[in-house]
This record gives structure tokens, sequence and C-alpha cells, in this order.
């Protein structure tokens, strides 16, 4: 058939649609970005050495979707501590 496209075409179409430059910052990216900064230089209340290490993750951060409310933001800060350390069940942490 002569409008079939290949897998490549395809994904590269989507690709060239989807993803744009980064926009430039909002209120809402801005608003993210010094609330990281702030928790970032928090300390933990109950143990001096943890230091809260904070991520913008989302929709927003990741594939720079805009809110269908311009006054709804869609911007989610998570956080660790330095202290923690993930391990899989059933791994040793010696490796």
């Amino acid at each position: 058939m002569a409008n079939e496209h290949s897998v490549d075409e395809v994904v590269t179409k989507f690709f060239f649609n989807a993803c744009r430059l980064r926009p430039l910052a909002t209120g809402h990216g801005v608003q993210s970005a010094l609330r990281c900064a702030s928790l970032s230089t928090t300390r933990h209340p109950h143990d001096d050495e943890a230091e809260f290490i904070p991520l913008t993750t989302g929709s927003a951060a990741e594939f720079y979707i805009e809110s269908m409310l311009p006054d709804v933001g869609d911007i989610d800060i998570m956080y660790h501590l330095t202290i923690e350390l993930a391990i899989p069940r059933g791994q040793s942490p010696r490796g």
C-alpha cells in the first residue's frame, strides 16, 4: 500500500510534533524552582548530617505539558534524604 509508513517515519513524526524546546519560565515553574532551592537548604530536624535532595517531577517537568487552566499548575516536587538508601529486596548492601 502506498499510504503505509515505516515505524521509523511514524516515530520521527511523533517526536518532531510532540517534543519542543523548553518554553520560557512560567510563574509555576519559577515557584517550583524557588521551593526546591528552599528545601535543599533546609536541614532535617532530627539529623544534622541529613540534607534534602528535591526534584521537580510530573508531566510538566518531563513532557513540558501546559495546564489547561492557566491558574492551576501541575508541578510536583519530590525529595529524598542524603541518609536514605534504597536496596532491592533480596540484595545485600555490600554488593
